[in-house]
């Protein structure tokens, strides 16, 4: 008799439930709670971060493959799967537009316009190429910063690690945590990156809370070298250092890359995968048949005597509005898995309209993602 396929995966994937169950036992866990008994006799797991994936979960049990829902995929010891045969996937790019989206957001809430001023991008992957373009949308100069990149040969014009503290009025890291290798990522920002920044600079850090020593961080805001903070990772989560909440302008719970449309990716990325891994035919191109929409109207209303930058603050905030995740998280910091867990549906720029609004708002506002509406003002 042929052995009925089991798949176990992470009960807060969403899009997820009903996609197997015709073909397989799919079994749902928490991730942080799933053991080494619920994977022994498992063809599959589908992930998320909280998941530790090495030796002892996997070691004894009956798994192929692993799909991992997330860009990130430091929670997956390679070499023992290596070892083990097991075959592993992330889900690269799935939620870059939904940081990128969380970045903009960040800079607009800054007081003034971003024209002129100076971003420094460390990493550019496919989360650091999106953010690196909201930046010259709205009208900044971008410096990137990526070593392997630019030693594997990429295009990209790249400056040192130096010139982006120097002269950066925002630095925003998205980096892989990385702990060995050629370029370790793990406390790449130190002190001694902190003590050369360009005074008044503000950091942001949406990729892992171990790329940077929160001592230095924290010892940099303290002293006025920074001048703000945007903190989406934290080191030791979901056990946050609440100095570093207080000391920051916007402090949030490893949501970034939260929007629905990024979850929606991330499953679909990992299902094809599977199915593709199990030899389950039917799946090539699978996606959610829908997403929900977002409590914000799809349409967006812009006044063309506004300021431009004025104007663009109100559509991207309509969007997503960074400083209510800062809210939830500062009011209730022992609920940081639960505030992720709970998320509301956030939608990206491109399921929003513009509707009126000045000639250079939305060129800017297309250039980010939004689509201009032509109905009646």
């Amino acid at each position: 008799m042929k052995k009925c396929l089991k798949i176990v995966a992470d009960d807060k994937i969403p899009f997820l439930r009903g996609v197997f169950e015709d073909v397989a036992r799919v079994v749902y866990l928490p991730g942080a709670k799933t053991a080494a008994a619920d994977v022994r006799d498992a063809d599959a797991l589908i992930t998320r971060t909280r998941t530790r994936c090495g030796r002892e979960l996997l070691a004894g049990s009956s798994v192929r493959f692993i799909a991992t829902a997330t860009i990130g995929f430091d929670h997956i010891d390679r070499e023992a799967l290596r070892e083990l045969g097991i075959a592993w996937c992330n889900a690269p790019g799935c939620n870059a537009a939904s940081v990128a989206q969380y970045i903009t957001s960040a800079l607009v809430s800054f007081p003034g316009s971003r024209q002129g001023q100076v971003l420094g991008v460390i990493g550019v992957g496919h989360v650091g190429r999106l953010v690196a373009a909201a930046g010259r949308a709205l009208g900044m100069e971008v410096l990137l910063n990526d070593p392997p990149r630019e030693e594997a040969g990429d295009p990209e014009h790249f400056v040192s690690l130096d010139e982006i503290r120097e002269k950066s009025d925002f630095i925003t890291l998205h980096v892989p945590l990385e702990r060995e290798g050629a370029h370790p990522t793990l406390k790449m920002l130190s002190a001694a990156f902190f003590a050369g920044v360009k005074s008044g600079a503000v950091f942001f850090n949406s990729s892992r809370g171990e790329a940077v020593e929160t001592s230095a961080l924290k010892a940099a805001l303290r002293g006025g070298r920074l001048a703000a903070a945007v903190i989406d990772v934290w080191e030791n989560e979901p056990g946050i250092d609440t100095e570093l909440m207080a000391l920051a302008r916007f402090a949030t719970p490893h949501i970034a890359g939260y929007s629905t449309d990024g979850k929606a990716n991330g499953t679909a990325m990992s299902v094809r995968r599977v199915a593709a891994a199990l030899e389950l035919p039917g799946f090539d191109g699978w996606y959610p048949a829908s997403i929900p929409a977002p409590e914000a109207p799809e349409i967006i209303r812009l006044d063309a005597s506004e300021s431009v930058a004025g104007q663009v603050r109100q559509a991207v905030l309509h969007a997503y509005d960074i400083s209510c995740d800062d809210r939830r998280l500062r009011a209730a910091p022992e609920d940081f898995e639960k505030l992720r867990g709970s998320y509301p549906v956030r939608r990206e720029f491109p399921f929003f309209r513009v509707r009126g609004g000045s000639p250079e708002a939305l060129k800017i506002l297309t250039s980010l993602g939004f689509s201009a509406d032509g109905g009646e003002r």
